[in-house]
């Protein structure tokens, strides 16, 4: 008999660890024709806010060493978009066992309450929240909203009376223990880390950035270390569930952040290169997890040995 790989992250209740970066995997129903979706534990829909957003100029994203780097800016439908266009398919998908968490964005503390109040009232669907706080604060000259203890609270202080279901916060790489200990503070019940990696790419021959910006996010395998970093030293700083984010290529990639204390495993830029690499990713898990001898993958969460 296999083990059970159900799993609770923050108040979501997953079938499996497995779940899907917000941003590189549409709202769902975009890889329906690649495998069966509703074999995840959880999706993470592509952020949005109040109102839609253009998001940047082209060219938006490029292959690096190592992984990408994109500029997407966020190009988002707006919440009555997204349920509009998608609504129904994703209560399809929670009623078949997988969850949905929506994520939230905002360039401002107003902006995110907006966005969480018309989730509230618009997408019952929606089994949590995830806040991505690495959105630029326009108040504040562009600086991330969750770049700073005080700054990352804010937020979080400010949506928490505003929905009773279970809340995410998206973390920026960046001082990681002591940022994961005030969301904790505030409410927050679950984190998910890490996001993509500020970094840049320059064309030598015509001399101008690979984007339309001079920097953007890098992510894929070249991250996966340093995530699984952050996953341990969230992990270690908080009580409350993680979940990590970061190069997951293959069920041992999912491991590695488990044993590091992760409740929930999610995968990101694989779903552009290998669209249906999900099923493969869970297979090779739950065979790790047999093969650990254990009857439930949450007694691996934290069994790092050093």
């Amino acid at each position: 008999m296999s083990a059970s790989l159900a799993v609770n992250l923050g108040g979501i209740a997953m079938k499996n660890p497995l779940n899907t970066a917000s941003g590189t995997f549409g709202y769902g129903w975009q890889f329906e024709g690649f495998y069966d979706v509703s074999c995840l534990g959880a999706i993470t829909t592509k952020g949005c806010a109040a109102e839609p957003w253009a998001g940047n100029d082209q060219p938006r994203m490029a292959d690096v060493y190592g992984g990408m780097i994109n500029s997407v800016g966020l190009q988002n439908p707006g919440v009555r978009g997204l349920v509009a266009q998608c609504g129904e398919y994703l209560a399809g998908l929670r009623a078949e066992g997988c969850q949905v968490i929506c994520q939230v964005a905002g360039h401002s503390v107003e902006e995110y309450v907006a966005a969480v109040e018309l989730f509230e009232e618009l997408a019952p669907f929606a089994s949590g929240l995830e806040i991505n706080i690495s959105c630029p604060n326009i108040a504040c000259g562009g600086i991330a909203m969750g770049s700073t203890p005080e700054g990352a609270a804010e937020v979080i202080r400010a949506v928490r009376p505003r929905t009773s279901r279970p809340l995410l916060v998206k973390m920026a790489p960046a001082r990681v223990p002591e940022i994961a200990k005030a969301l904790e503070a505030e409410g927050a019940d679950a984190l998910t880390l890490i996001n993509s990696i500020p970094g840049m790419a320059i064309d030598v021959h015509t001399r101008r950035s690979k984007l339309s910006k001079p920097t953007g996010g890098l992510s894929g395998p070249l991250c996966h270390p340093i995530a699984v970093r952050m996953v341990w030293e969230a992990a270690q700083a908080v009580s409350i569930p993680v979940c990590g984010v970061g190069g997951v290529r293959s069920g041992e990639d999912v491991a590695e952040f488990i044993l590091a204390g992760a409740t929930a495993v999610s995968i990101g830029s694989q779903n552009l290169y290998e669209p249906d690499c999900a099923p493969r990713i869970l297979a090779e898990l739950e065979a790790w997890v047999d093969e650990q001898g254990v009857d439930d993958v949450n007694d691996l969460r934290g069994a790092l040995e050093c």
